[in-house]
């Protein structure tokens, strides 16, 4: 019985803890950027309950995707530039 409520409390502890990741209203903009530039890829809370990736340069992109610049708010800016978001190019109508 003892390791069937040991694996329950750590898949519990494990769940909440990939649920938690860092948010950009708790930083400045410049740490916020900082983060971004230094994890060249990471996905952070913009707020509430939303989120984005967010990258630093092209290369975390996939090959058909572009880089727009990204705005977050951040503790010190209410629409900082933190680095860039992968989209897929706009479809072309004939």
């Amino acid at each position: 019985m003892k390791p069937i409520i040991l694996a329950i409390a750590l898949s519990l502890a494990a769940a909440s803890a990939a649920q938690a990741r860092p948010s950009t209203t708790d930083m400045s903009c410049a740490a916020a950027n900082h983060l971004v530039m230094t994890s060249q890829g990471i996905v952070l809370g913009t707020g509430g309950e939303t989120y984005d990736r967010f990258v630093a340069t092209f290369a975390q992109c996939q090959r058909n995707q572009l880089d727009v610049p990204a705005f977050a708010p951040t503790a010190d800016n209410p629409s900082c530039m933190i680095g860039y978001r992968c989209i897929d190019p706009p479809v072309e109508s004939k």
